[in-house]
């Protein structure tokens, strides 16, 4: 299905070098300008309002898309120690959580010096004032803290060894709703301006320090959140201020980028691959900063998902949505080969990507049953959940607890491309192997697998390392409740119909970026800060440009942007 209409596409824009020689130039002032209004862009812009300084914002989109990327999310986040793992009878700790980071980031590179005290002071936030100061601007939280990337290694191995997944009640919009609210009182009050359509496409600069911004006027578009837009050029402007903060997000919608960057150690880059992210996420200002002087690093560390699936009522171009999974479904590479120790759902993103880029093929499978299904399966973003979203608690109970799928989840295996639903498993394989790429199934190698893991059920011991995960993971009462399906067979007729799910990798994530000192001022290449500019959010790794290093322990890229966006708004506001 094509992605929603919208009457502004980029396939209909003018010619932009056409279009500049009848361009009519505006021109604004300010103490801080902040390119981006992502999550990032709207705290910094928030906070330099708050210091009491003249604000301008801008963007390349229609003011539909103000909040970016951060509206579709899960509004997933990482504390430490909260109220809510207290009363699940979590016990964790900074030590425990730094243990957790540091070892999930390793850090190994002479560009680690600021991502790894971006690390520590991230750390030092998520352990103390983050919750506080998120529930002063009446952010909630969901009582049961979810366990993403569970690592499944040894202690000292990448991921998380307790559960930290806080999810936001609103989830994304909850937690945009109120740096949008703070933004537009502002505007209200005349001491900040939101500039909608306006591309940049330089920094200004006089004597090494960075003055502002100029770029091309877009024409007006009424596209629809997240849909693409006009790139028609009506005009010029140019933005001076005494602080600039890029803002800007990552590469995760243009392929071309992710390829280019792809590093070798992940294999060679998918030749499909699905999109988590709006097109509008396109890197474009990385070659506008670095020609303003400011050091990009950290470049081949990206996050993307292997659990990717064809939305099946998109709203942008090649539109994916992740699975968020719980630990139970049979996970297999194309030719229907059990993936290895510990690449289990939900377990080991980046190890699993690398693990399948070795197959020679773009996509795997998921196999399970209708009960693991009902219990499991959550699918990322905000517009997927619209108990969690509308913050609908009776709607929330049917959904997570009643029986039955729930309704966005039962949509995809409707509609979906991906979803297979059979009775027996002779009839799914038959289905499997129908999808594109199928033909590479193995049928006897699936029903080996799939037969040999439900042999294992037989007693309440095992070899099977999934099944032994399982049994640990419900002794955690969250995962018990709300996550992780009572162990049965996947052929028991009771637990049925089967259910094969062709993934695909969906590109998110870019971990690198503009470097930064621990006030969000960018750096440029012998170390020195660049006079007037300021970084913040995927744009600049999240932080320091990469506080995850190579991987991340989920729930900290939203709150990534939540903390440098506020030390980069408070910087430049402290700084003019």
């Amino acid at each position: 299905m094509a992605a929603r209409s919208a009457s502004n596409s980029a396939s209909n824009s003018a010619s932009p070098r056409a279009s500049r020689q009848n361009a009519s130039r505006a021109a604004h002032r300010a103490d801080v300008l902040v390119i981006g209004w992502g999550l990032a862009g709207l705290v910094a812009a928030a906070e330099a309002a708050a210091a009491g300084k003249t604000v301008v914002i801008v963007d390349q989109e229609p003011r539909t898309n103000l909040g970016g990327q951060a509206f579709w999310s899960f509004g997933g986040l990482f504390f430490i120690d909260s109220p809510e793992q207290r009363r699940m009878g979590i016990r964790d700790s900074i030590e425990l959580a730094r243990q957790d980071w540091f070892d999930t980031a390793g850090f190994d590179r002479d560009d680690d010096l600021w991502p790894r005290r971006w690390a520590e002071a991230y750390l030092d936030f998520a352990h103390g004032e983050k919750r506080a100061w998120l529930r002063e601007k009446g952010v909630g939280f969901f009582p049961v803290v979810g366990w993403a990337e569970r690592g499944g290694y040894t202690a000292t191995g990448p991921g998380n060894s307790v559960p930290r997944f806080h999810i936001t009640w609103g989830t994304g919009p909850g937690l945009v709703a109120p740096f949008q609210a703070a933004v537009e009182q502002a505007e209200a009050e005349g001491r900040l301006t939101i500039l909608p359509r306006h591309r940049v496409t330089a920094l200004t600069t006089a004597d090494g320090t960075v003055t502002g911004a100029a770029g091309d006027v877009l024409a007006a578009s009424d596209a629809v959140r997240g849909a693409p837009s006009s790139r028609e050029v009506v005009g010029e402007f140019e933005i001076a201020a005494a602080a600039t903060v890029v803002s800007s997000g990552g590469i995760g919608g243009n392929h071309d980028l992710v390829r280019r960057q792809w590093p070798a150690r992940l294999g060679t880059p998918p030749e499909h691959m699905i999109t988590g992210v709006p097109a509008y996420v396109d890197g474009s200002m990385q070659p506008v900063t670095a020609a303003a002087g400011a050091r990009l690093i950290n470049g081949d560390r990206m996050w993307h998902y292997v659990e990717g699936i064809q939305n099946w009522d998109p709203i942008w171009p090649g539109h994916g949505i992740r699975i968020l999974p719980g630990p139970s479904s049979i996970w297999l590479d194309a030719t229907g080969a059990r993936l290895p120790v510990p690449l289990f759902p939900g377990f080991d993103t980046l190890g699993t990507l690398a693990h399948l880029r070795q197959t020679g093929h773009d996509h795997s499978w998921f196999v399970l049953s209708q009960k693991i299904v009902e219990k499991e399966f959550t699918l990322s973003g905000s517009e997927q959940n619209p108990d969690l979203t509308g913050k609908d608690l009776p709607l929330l109970v049917r959904s997570r607890l009643g029986k039955g799928a729930a309704g966005p989840v039962q949509a995809f295996l409707d509609h979906g491309a991906d979803f297979v639903v059979r009775r027996t498993l002779d009839e799914l394989i038959d289905g499997m192997r129908a999808l594109p790429g199928g033909d590479a199934l193995d049928g006897a190698r699936v029903r080996r697998e799939v037969e040999a893991r439900d042999r294992e059920m037989d007693n309440d011991f095992t070899k099977d390392a999934q099944v032994a995960m399982l049994r640990s993971a419900r002794a955690y009462r969250g995962d018990k409740l709300i996550r992780t399906a009572a162990l049965h067979r996947i052929l028991d007729p009771a637990a049925g119909p089967l259910i094969a799910v062709k993934l695909h990798v969906l590109t998110r994530k870019s971990l690198g970026g503009i470097e930064t000192d621990l006030s969000g001022r960018a750096l440029g290449a012998g170390g020195s800060p660049v006079p007037g500019l300021y970084a913040a959010g995927e744009a600049a790794g999240f932080g320091g440009g990469g506080v995850h290093g190579y991987r991340a322990l989920e729930g900290t890229f939203v709150g990534g942007c939540l903390f440098s966006g506020r030390v980069a708004g408070r910087a430049a506001a402290a700084a003019v």
